[in-house]
Protein backbone atom coordinates (compact mmCIF):
# COMPACT_ATOMS: atom_id res chain seq x y z
CA UNK A 1 0.00 0.00 0.00
CA UNK A 2 1.08 3.37 -1.03
CA UNK A 3 2.27 5.90 1.98
CA UNK A 4 0.15 8.31 0.19
CA UNK A 5 -2.59 6.09 0.69
CA UNK A 6 -1.97 5.50 4.44
CA UNK A 7 -2.21 8.73 5.37
CA UNK A 8 -5.21 9.73 3.84
CA UNK A 9 -6.91 6.89 5.48
CA UNK A 10 -5.20 8.11 8.97
CA UNK A 11 -6.73 11.60 7.95
CA UNK A 12 -10.07 10.47 7.55
CA UNK A 13 -9.93 8.40 10.58
CA UNK A 14 -8.85 11.64 13.00
CA UNK A 15 -11.75 13.22 11.35
CA UNK A 16 -13.87 10.63 12.70
CA UNK A 17 -12.30 10.81 16.48
CA UNK A 18 -12.42 14.65 16.08
CA UNK A 19 -16.54 13.85 15.06
CA UNK A 20 -17.24 11.52 17.30
CA UNK A 21 -16.29 12.89 20.36
CA UNK A 22 -17.85 16.29 19.25
CA UNK A 23 -21.02 14.33 19.35
CA UNK A 24 -20.54 12.12 22.49
CA UNK A 25 -19.79 14.50 24.66
CA UNK A 26 -21.80 17.38 23.68
CA UNK A 27 -24.71 14.41 23.21
CA UNK A 28 -24.26 13.01 26.80
CA UNK A 29 -23.31 17.20 28.25
CA UNK A 30 -26.70 17.31 29.58
CA UNK A 31 -26.60 14.21 31.82
CA UNK A 32 -25.32 13.40 35.08
CA UNK A 33 -21.95 11.12 34.82
CA UNK A 34 -18.76 10.96 33.20
CA UNK A 35 -19.20 14.06 30.55
CA UNK A 36 -18.82 16.84 32.67
CA UNK A 37 -16.57 18.37 30.28
CA UNK A 38 -16.93 22.03 30.28
CA UNK A 39 -18.17 23.45 27.12
CA UNK A 40 -15.13 26.19 26.52
CA UNK A 41 -12.71 23.02 26.76
CA UNK A 42 -15.31 21.33 24.22
CA UNK A 43 -15.58 24.03 21.77
CA UNK A 44 -11.69 24.55 21.65
CA UNK A 45 -10.98 20.49 21.49
CA UNK A 46 -13.61 20.86 18.36
CA UNK A 47 -11.61 23.96 17.27
CA UNK A 48 -8.26 22.64 17.21
CA UNK A 49 -9.46 19.10 15.40
CA UNK A 50 -10.63 20.75 12.44
CA UNK A 51 -8.31 23.39 12.07
CA UNK A 52 -5.50 20.46 12.57
CA UNK A 53 -8.02 18.56 9.83
CA UNK A 54 -7.90 21.79 7.56
CA UNK A 55 -4.27 22.39 8.18
CA UNK A 56 -2.60 19.15 7.45
CA UNK A 57 -5.14 18.26 4.06
CA UNK A 58 -3.52 21.35 2.96
CA UNK A 59 -0.21 19.82 3.78
CA UNK A 60 -1.54 16.81 1.98
CA UNK A 61 -2.48 17.92 -1.38
CA UNK A 62 0.65 20.81 -1.51
CA UNK A 63 3.55 20.20 1.08
CA UNK A 64 5.58 22.47 2.27
CA UNK A 65 8.06 21.62 5.33
CA UNK A 66 6.15 24.94 6.71
CA UNK A 67 2.49 23.88 6.32
CA UNK A 68 4.30 20.19 7.83
CA UNK A 69 5.47 21.88 10.67
CA UNK A 70 2.61 24.01 11.43
CA UNK A 71 -0.01 20.96 10.82
CA UNK A 72 2.01 18.99 13.45
CA UNK A 73 2.13 21.40 15.96
CA UNK A 74 -1.82 22.02 16.00
CA UNK A 75 -2.47 18.15 15.75
CA UNK A 76 0.35 17.54 19.04
CA UNK A 77 -1.78 20.58 20.68
CA UNK A 78 -5.05 18.47 19.93
CA UNK A 79 -3.96 15.41 20.89
CA UNK A 80 -2.71 16.69 24.43
CA UNK A 81 -6.14 18.98 24.72
CA UNK A 82 -8.04 15.02 24.39
CA UNK A 83 -5.97 12.79 26.25
CA UNK A 84 -6.18 15.41 29.14
CA UNK A 85 -9.97 15.39 28.42
CA UNK A 86 -10.24 11.61 28.47
CA UNK A 87 -8.34 11.31 31.56
CA UNK A 88 -10.44 13.59 32.81
CA UNK A 89 -13.57 11.92 31.84
CA UNK A 90 -12.63 7.98 32.84
CA UNK A 91 -14.12 6.20 35.86
CA UNK A 92 -12.15 6.86 38.68
CA UNK A 93 -10.32 10.22 37.57
CA UNK A 94 -11.54 11.76 41.12
CA UNK A 95 -14.44 14.03 41.46
CA UNK A 96 -14.91 15.30 37.68
CA UNK A 97 -16.10 11.82 36.62
CA UNK A 98 -18.95 9.32 37.68
CA UNK A 99 -20.77 6.70 35.95
CA UNK A 100 -22.48 7.19 33.35
CA UNK A 101 -26.32 7.40 33.88
CA UNK A 102 -26.96 6.42 29.81
CA UNK A 103 -24.13 5.63 27.85
CA UNK A 104 -25.49 3.93 24.12
CA UNK A 105 -22.60 3.95 22.14
CA UNK A 106 -20.46 1.52 23.98
CA UNK A 107 -20.22 0.32 27.36
CA UNK A 108 -17.69 2.31 29.22
CA UNK A 109 -14.77 4.47 28.06
CA UNK A 110 -13.29 2.11 25.74
CA UNK A 111 -14.23 3.47 22.45
CA UNK A 112 -13.04 6.93 23.62
CA UNK A 113 -9.89 5.27 24.78
CA UNK A 114 -9.58 3.48 21.29
CA UNK A 115 -10.14 6.72 19.43
CA UNK A 116 -7.41 9.20 21.39
CA UNK A 117 -5.13 6.32 21.62
CA UNK A 118 -5.33 5.64 17.82
CA UNK A 119 -5.21 9.22 17.22
CA UNK A 120 -1.79 9.63 19.14
CA UNK A 121 -0.54 6.63 17.50
CA UNK A 122 -1.38 8.44 14.07
CA UNK A 123 -0.07 11.51 14.95
CA UNK A 124 3.31 9.71 16.11
CA UNK A 125 3.07 8.49 12.52
CA UNK A 126 2.81 12.13 10.80
CA UNK A 127 5.22 13.09 12.38
CA UNK A 128 7.27 10.22 11.50
CA UNK A 129 6.64 10.96 7.89
CA UNK A 130 7.05 14.80 7.82
CA UNK A 131 10.29 14.75 10.12
CA UNK A 132 11.60 12.28 7.58
CA UNK A 133 10.50 14.01 4.21
CA UNK A 134 8.24 10.68 3.47
CA UNK A 135 5.50 12.96 2.10
CA UNK A 136 5.10 14.39 -0.70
Amino acid sequence: MDLDNVLWMLTALAAVVVLLTRMRLSATGRQPGHAQIPGTILNAHTVLGVTALVVWIFYLTSPSDALGLVALVVWWIEVVVGILILARWLPGAGRHAAPAVDDSWAEGPYLSILGHVGLLLGVIFFTYCVLAGKVG
